[in-house]
């Protein structure tokens, strides 16, 4: 297969849209990536759709991820990307009626899987029982799965393949995508796409954060190996 991970650069800080965060993606507009996000908490919704007006005109895919555990507050994260003009709903836990509204609105939706708590978030639960959680999803509706695989209390690695290799729907390994080492196993499970954004403002890939999202993107198109 010759698709490469598709890269979504979050502009967020444990699980929070950071308040330059237009600043940021300005100075970035310019590298290869195509996905862009951020979270739905700390900025105001005029700013929010601001910084998604901003990637939109740049040419961007954009992502809302709404770090939500209850159906209410899920479909209010859906309204609020739809009002966005953004192209991806994720997170949130599934609810069929956040489902039947991103449907409705043309809102790919890859809601969260796995038992949820706190910010940043932490998943636990049994690997079967996110694979069966992930696949119900799918059937339900959803576009395909928010992965938090690095959150997860147990063995990462086995959750992240079971899910990857079980699910016929693009998978996205969000959160903790934080060295070259797991740039290596994203690149073995090849899922769909993966978030990095609290790792960009620690500096973990380079120095300046245009430079950083330009080292990603050549490890991932060049298949590197671990440095």
């Amino acid at each position: 297969m010759n698709r490469k991970p598709e890269l979504i650069v979050m502009l967020t800080h444990d699980d929070y849209t950071v308040d330059n965060a237009r600043t940021v993606f300005e100075s970035c507009k310019d590298t290869g990536a195509l996905y862009w996000g951020a979270k739905e908490k700390n900025l105001t919704h005029l700013e929010l759709m601001n910084l998604f007006a901003c990637m939109k005109e740049n040419g961007k895919k954009t992502v809302l991820e709404a770090v939500t555990y209850n159906e209410a507050t899920g479909l209010d994260a859906a309204k609020l990307a739809v009002k966005c003009g953004c192209d991806m709903l994720m997170g949130t836990v599934f609810g069929d009626s956040i489902s039947s509204f991103c449907q409705d609105h043309g809102l790919k939706y890859m809601p969260f899987v796995g038992q949820l708590r706190g910010r940043p978030s932490i998943m636990e639960g049994t690997v079967d029982e996110i694979v069966d959680e992930a696949r119900s999803n799918i059937e339900k509706g959803a576009f395909g799965v928010d992965l938090l695989g690095y959150r997860f209390v147990g063995n990462s690695q086995k959750l992240n393949r079971r899910v990857v290799e079980a699910v016929d729907a693009p998978v996205c390994i969000a959160g903790s995508v934080d060295s070259y080492e797991r740039l290596d196993e994203i690149l073995e499970l090849n899922p769909w796409a993966f978030t990095i954004g609290s790792a960009f403002f620690e500096n973990r890939f380079g120095l300046e954060f245009p430079e950083q999202i330009e080292n990603v993107l050549s490890y991932i198109n060049g298949s590197g190996t671990s440095r």
